[in-house]
């Protein structure tokens, strides 16, 4: 097998073998494309390994790819240096998860956004589609234009999931609204390319939509800085981006991959880890909207008490949000 090509990840996998020795739980994380400093997906990630490393004390060894035949790569030497759980960040990891799980049978593997039928795995997947829906309705009440945008990364069915659930959300509260919407890219190239994303939010904006919406990875700060560079709207996605243009954003539609990653660490140290499919929703507290100081003075009393009401509505079942399945 050819060798990793980073020193850095060499350091780290040569001190999860020394660690081995020292420790009976050793906790291991592999980032996506991007890296675990995107602001979005991969960060808050990255926020729930810091979170448990501080609680525990125990340190969570991690690399983040480069390239695509890095994942199985990393995992593989992980799980050869004792790692006892590794945590897969992303769909685009499934395979290598499957393949590095059915060699490891006694390591316990998580995947995000994946699904893996191992009886060594367990899957995490969200209901976007409900934190999407309420993020549509936000754009709906603020939009002046009776038109909203969407942007998403790379071309696939969770993505298209995003999508789905926003433009419901638009058409709950205005049916008559109008949705722009497209894809940066079909390979995984589309996560992180901030200048077509500001391309994208440009012609969104140029055909009259005022609030845009990104679920893109890296490429939606493309989409942020345009519509904050033009006096408009936009909408964050995975971690609460309010903070990166204050009075521009006008929520997030937060995804608990933090949480996620938290749990699985803290029950497979505590041995109440357990295989098979988890799925997270409004219901679960693994998906929201953000409100905070950044975006207090957008998210009016009115527009929080509807959507207040619409997140009890869905969980409570009075509002069906769609699920995307691909053609």
């Amino acid at each position: 097998m050819r060798p990793i090509p980073s020193v850095r990840a060499l350091v780290a996998l040569a001190c999860l073998a020394a660690g081995a020795r020292a420790a009976d739980f050793l906790p291991a994380i592999v980032y996506d494309m991007g890296g675990k400093f995107d602001r979005s997906f991969n960060q808050s990630a990255s926020d729930g390994a810091a979170k448990f490393a501080k609680d525990t004390g125990i340190a969570v060894r991690d690399f983040e790819i480069t390239n695509a035949a890095q994942r199985e790569q990393a995992m593989t030497q992980f799980a050869r240096r004792g790692a006892s759980v590794i945590v897969a960040i992303g769909f685009d990891q499934a395979s290598a998860v499957e393949a590095v799980a059915k060699k490891f049978p006694n390591v316990k593997f998580a995947i995000v956004d994946g699904t893996v039928d191992l009886p060594n795995v367990q899957s995490i997947n969200f209901r976007e589609q409900e934190s999407s829906f309420l993020c549509g309705m936000a754009a709906a009440m603020a939009s002046k234009t009776g038109k909203v945008g969407f942007v998403g990364g790379m071309d696939v069915p969770l993505i298209r999931k995003f999508a789905l659930g926003y433009v419901e959300g638009v058409h709950y509260v205005n049916p008559a609204a109008e949705v722009f919407e497209n894809m940066t890219g079909t390979t995984p190239a589309a996560w992180n390319d901030p200048t077509k994303g500001a391309e994208l939010a440009k012609s969104q904006f140029g055909r009259g939509a005022d609030v845009v919406f990104h679920a893109a990875g890296g490429t939606g700060l493309g989409v942020m800085q345009a519509a904050a560079d033009m006096g408009k709207l936009s909408i964050g996605c995975d971690s609460n981006q309010d903070y990166l243009h204050p009075g521009s954003v006008l929520t997030s539609a937060v995804k608990r991959v933090d949480t996620a990653v938290y749990q699985t660490f803290l029950g497979a140290k505590n041995g109440t880890w357990k295989p098979g499919k988890i799925y997270l929703g409004l219901a679960e507290d693994g998906v929201g909207f953000s409100l905070d100081e950044h975006n207090r003075k957008l998210i009016t009393p009115e527009i929080e008490a509807k959507l207040d009401e619409a997140r009890a509505d869905i969980i409570a079942g009075k509002i069906k949000v769609s699920e995307y399945h691909a053609q």
